[in-house]
């Protein structure tokens, strides 16, 4: 037996061919049951229209996007044919808990055509979607990390991106968008959208309200790419809004709706008064008239760069750059150019409404700010508050001043703002060929403020310097410079000039006047008439020196000293004034160094106010030498009353060196080295 098992052949092998075409089988019937089961699926959810799914979709969508989304309506998820078709009711997306809305999406209907593959790979598309009634909380985190509507495990928020449409039909539909780190927030509504081949064919409108920091604001804007837009391309867009008594344009071409970083921007503004429109952001400049503004804007982080600015405020042009930068504290920095400047436009430098002084003046414009009847130093409060928020820096050019009565130019100004301390170091400009250095300290950090004032006038021609005031400029050779350098505390011009101690000293080296000018201030009627009926008014006088001086101490200023010296007399004056209730109390004397008939040798008196300064040159010692020679007229003879104004020429002639070094009344001297015995207290 064993033997003739030993002799059976072994089977023979398989064919390859035949395991080729088993292998196929096995393939084929993998794949039609899987086809088949594809088709069953689809079969059934094509005949279902996927409502089953509701739940399943509800419960899958929330766990992949972690957010709860529910559908209270009809639901349908279905392929048809080969496009995902999804239709859901009152269907809602829940935001973050770290959001202040609860709701990210809510619609009344969205009926959708997907490209399947497009969920998967590359950008999204819908081959139709027809939305009504929806409802978008678009919501920033404080930081500006996180965003609503961006689903990362990362947390890391990114700019909404807009999904290819080809066709769809939009109504209905709200956005309400929250940056909490500008801070913005605007309510939304978008014009009904009806596109077909992925065109819209027209600019897709947006109006709404809002609220940036505290300002409330009203907008208009216009989508005017919508067909690139749909299609992933350009976003055109133009935006209009009010607010501030301001209008602000902007526009420009974004990559994505949401994403302004980086991109450059068109924007203009115009107004009543941009200070009003610059406070929105806790900016304090002075008042201005209506402006008209605009520039190239670009964000990056948290800096807002305006470039190529033009435009102009009230009568004045205005040019040049500046930044916002909103780190830890806002600052702004910008350096500017203006090439005519109008003196009404600076007056809200000093605390002016600069309509109040083009329609009333500048009387009217201080009573505007608080100041007392009939005066002129402003008593409007600086902004302490808004000046410790934001820091600043500020280079301004200005070329010329229009002014009727003061020839200004070529102002540089130099500004720094610092937690509450502002400084305008330096502050130069040219005055009647003469030239202006000053240093204006507010320091806002002491309470009240600590107000500095160092104003220094270079050598400047009299006669260029007064012409608007009556002074002939020809035949005048005389110059003056000078230094103001007060100190005083308060919270507005006025209450810091009112408690200012300090000195004031203005000196005329050697030089000439028009003797009309000179005789008048002298009031020698001798020299004045027989002059006049000569021809002579033209005929220059010459000063040797003078120095107008005062110390101020708790706001009043007093003459220490008053003292010109000319060639025929030597004038020395008495009195002050006060910052505080802006009296003035001044008298001029002149005493002949030549005997003189007919002079009154009394006292030529300036009284008033600032506002209304008095000449008195009628004065009470003037006319009690009238009653005395009228007396001696009577008593004696006509030619005997003309005694009371003969002066003898006993004056003394002044030491030109205390008088030019700016010394006080008691450093003066005569030619012959002896104290002063007219100047100061002792006169």
């Amino acid at each position: 037996m064993d033997q003739e098992a030993s002799t059976i052949p072994p089977p023979a092998a398989e064919p390859a061919d035949h395991k080729r075409q088993r292998r196929w089988h096995i393939v084929r019937n993998v794949v039609l049951a899987v086809v088949g089961a594809i088709f069953a699926v689809w079969l059934v959810l094509f005949i279902t229209k996927g409502r089953f799914l509701k739940q399943p979709f509800s419960s899958i969508a929330s766990s992949l996007t972690d957010r709860k989304v529910t559908v209270g309506g009809d639901f349908q998820l279905y392929f048809a044919p080969f496009r995902i078709k999804f239709v859901a009711e009152r269907l809602t997306v829940s935001n973050p808990q770290w959001a202040r809305e609860r709701t990210l999406f809510a619609a009344r209907r969205i009926d959708a055509r997907i490209a399947p593959l497009s969920l998967l790979f590359g950008k999204r598309r819908f081959y139709a979607l027809d939305l009504d009634q929806g409802v978008a909380n678009l919501e920033w985190d404080k930081q500006h990390r996180r965003n609503t509507w961006t689903f990362s495990s990362e947390g890391d928020g990114k700019p909404f991106e807009m999904p290819r449409i080809d066709r769809a039909t939009v109504t209905g539909t709200k956005i309400r968008y929250v940056d909490p780190q500008m801070p913005l927030l605007a309510d939304l509504a978008i014009d009904p959208i009806a596109a077909k081949d992925a065109r819209i064919g027209k600019a897709v409108g947006v109006k709404g309200t809002g609220r940036f920091r505290n300002t409330p604001f009203r907008l208009n804007a216009r989508l005017l790419s919508p067909d690139a837009s749909i299609t992933g391309g350009r976003n055109q867009l133009e935006a209009q809004a009010w607010a501030a008594n301001s209008v602000i344009t902007v526009a420009g071409t974004l990559p994505t709706l949401t994403d302004v970083e980086g991109v450059p921007l068109k924007v203009s503004a115009k107004g009543s008064d941009l200070s009003d429109l610059l406070a929105v952001i806790d900016v304090a400049i002075p008042q201005t008239r209506r402006y008209a503004l605009k520039a190239d804007m670009v964000k990056r982080d948290r800096t807002y760069r305006f470039t190529d600015m033009t435009g102009t405020f009230g009568q004045s042009d205005l040019s040049g750059r500046f930044t916002i930068t909103n780190e830890q504290r806002l600052r702004l920095d910008a350096a500017l150019t203006t090439r005519r400047l109008d003196i009404v436009d600076a007056a809200p430098f000093i605390g002016y409404n600069p309509d109040v002084v083009a329609a009333k003046g500048a009387v009217a414009a201080a009573a505007a700010t608080g100041a007392g009847a009939r005066r002129v130093l402003p008593d409007a409060n600086l902004p302490v508050e808004m000046m410790q928020r934001f820091d600043a820096g500020l280079e301004w050019k200005i070329a010329v001043v229009r002014s009727r009565n003061v020839p200004v130019s070529n102002i540089a100004l130099k500004l720094s703002l610092d937690k509450g301390r502002l400084a305008l170091s330096p502050l130069t400009f040219s005055m009647a060929r003469g030239d202006v250095a000053s240093d204006l300290i507010f320091d806002t950090r002491q309470r009240p403020s600590a107000i500095s004032y160092d104003i220094r006038l270079a050598s400047t021609p009299l006669g260029r310097l007064l012409a608007g005031y009556g002074l002939a400029d020809s035949g005048t050779t005389g110059t003056i410079h000078g230094r103001i350098k007060l100190d005083g505390r308060g919270d507005t011009i006025h209450d810091s000039l009112a408690s200012a101690s300090g000195r004031i000293a203005f000196i005329m080296p050697h030089g000439t006047l028009w003797t009309q000018n000179a005789q008048l201030a002298e009031l020698d009627l001798g020299t004045f008439l027989s002059k006049m009926f000569q021809g002579k008014l033209k005929k220059p006088i010459e000063v040797n020196c003078g120095l107008l001086a005062f110390t101020v101490r708790g706001g009043i200023a007093m003459a220490d000293p008053i003292l010109i010296d000319t060639s025929k007399n030597v004038v020395t004056g008495r009195g002050g004034f006060s910052f505080a209730t802006e009296a003035v109390d001044l008298a001029f004397k002149a005493d002949g160094k030549k005997f003189s008939l007919f002079s009154g040798q009394s006292p030529v008196g300036i009284g008033g106010r600032f506002a209304e300064p008095k000449l008195q040159v009628i004065s009470p010692q003037l006319l009690g030498r009238a009653g005395a020679g009228l007396g001696l007229a009577v008593v004696a003879t006509p030619v005997a009353g003309l005694l009371a104004f003969v002066d003898p020429g006993d004056a003394k002639s002044a030491a030109c060196g205390p008088v030019l070094a700016g010394k006080s009344a008691a450093a003066q001297r005569t030619t012959k080295g002896k104290p002063r015995d007219d100047v100061g207290s002792r006169r």
